[in-house]
């Protein structure tokens, strides 16, 4: 893990996800990439080049550099290569583009969930990077002064379309000596018996070379209720997921659990692209 992109809005919670990139980049010797979006409302003009507004857009992008150049300075990154980005574009955009330009190995963003109305239609910039990264992207919930992924678990169907992602899963948890505990969960409309469930587990899991996990089959009224549950039951120090990337309508009807995750889990979660 060479690379480690952390956005950050100067919110508590950016910080709650920096310290655990500190964490992570001391014990593999990774570099941080911390970035600010400046992200500035328009009138239909382009408000970086109107004349008028650069006195303002300067004072903050002055006062965003004194904050970043602040935050570079906290003695939980000593000793960390760390570089830092400030750039006007939406915050999205600018997280997406710029794991791509550095060739991050992880993004590590903060996020103190949604629910209701604001979760249906407005969402947040933690969500969408969720359901778009092709990059692993591990969503960190509150502050974790010892991050540990000792028990880590990672719900899936173990399809054959989640094979390629779970090479990404069983290296990040090698690197950290996790235990992958690997769940899937039965429900009423996807109901298989003990017997048949762990035949396709087995046959999974064959492929792989995976240090230490072991299976588990759990029943619960829906997927994301059963992954909560079980986390909760085993005390799970990081939550996994692969997410399938749904954009647009079917996004909209189909709902991805791995964002009803980083919305509603306490403990850390941490997601893969199909």
């Amino acid at each position: 893990m060479k690379k480690i992109l952390v956005p950050t809005d100067f919110s508590k919670h950016a910080e709650y996800a920096l310290k655990v990139a500190a964490q992570i980049a001391k014990k593999d010797n990774s570099e941080i990439i911390l970035i600010h979006m400046l992200e500035l409302p328009t009138t239909g003009n382009d408000a970086i080049t109107t004349s008028h507004e650069i006195p303002e857009l300067m004072l903050f992008k002055n006062a965003a550099i004194s904050k970043l150049d602040s935050i570079m300075n906290s003695p939980y990154l000593d000793g960390i290569k760390i570089s830092k980005v400030l750039q006007f574009e939406l915050a999205f955009d600018g997280i997406m583009n710029n794991g791509k330009s550095h060739n991050a190995d992880l993004i590590i963003m903060g996020s103190h969930g949604a629910s209701g109305f604001q979760e249906m239609f407005i969402g947040s910039n933690t969500e969408k990077v969720v359901r778009n990264s092709d990059v692993p992207v591990l969503v960190i919930k509150k502050e974790e002064e010892n991050f540990n992924a000792e028990n880590f678990v990672f719900a899936s169907d173990f399809s054959d379309e989640i094979k390629k992602p779970f090479e990404k899963v069983v290296d990040f948890a090698n690197k950290f000596n996790s235990h992958i505990h690997l769940v899937n969960i039965n429900t009423p409309n996807n109901f298989k018996s003990t017997s048949v469930a762990q035949k396709i587990m087995d046959k999974f899991t064959a492929e792989f070379k995976i240090n230490r996990f072991s299976t588990h089959i759990y029943n619960d009224i829906n997927v994301e209720k059963g992954i909560l549950h079980f986390a909760k039951d085993i005390n799970a120090d990081l939550i996994g997921m692969s997410t399938h990337g749904r954009k647009g309508i079917a996004h909209f009807f189909n709902g991805s659990i791995s964002e009803d995750l980083v919305n509603h889990a306490k403990r850390p979660v941490i997601t893969f692209k199909i």
